[in-house]
């Protein structure tokens, strides 16, 4: 990240070519498969998406490729959703770009086991 100073507040300036360390929380099942206690940190090149969030997630941890998403289709397995700053990204596109809260690690993109019942 580069730090830019000009009139008004400094502040982080993202540039393209540069990886962001992203934070992930992962479910107590993928924690255990990928041998991680807590909230775990993936380096992501080029824009923050769920795609290149979850690719650098399983480069890093390749035990867990194709339990977060189907290998064949790269779809989202059926109980499992995204959060990230409080909103259900589980129906988002998984090329739109993620809050910068989380491309700036100050929130976490979370996986979650969603839960079935009534």
């Amino acid at each position: 990240m580069t730090r830019r100073r000009g009139p008004g507040p400094d502040r982080a300036v993202t540039e393209p070519h540069e990886a962001q360390d992203v934070r992930v929380v992962l479910p107590l099942h993928l924690r255990d498969l990928a041998g991680v206690e807590g909230e775990v940190s993936v380096m992501v090149a080029g824009s923050v998406t769920q795609r290149s969030v979850l690719d650098a997630l399983e480069a890093r941890f390749p035990v867990l490729g194709g339990t977060i998403r189907d290998r064949a289709t790269a779809r989202r397995r059926p109980f499992l959703r995204f959060f990230a700053c409080e909103e259900d990204l589980s129906d988002e596109p998984p090329d739109a770009e993620l809050p910068e809260e989380v491309a700036s690690g100050h929130e976490p993109f979370i996986v979650l086991g969603a839960i079935a019942g009534g």
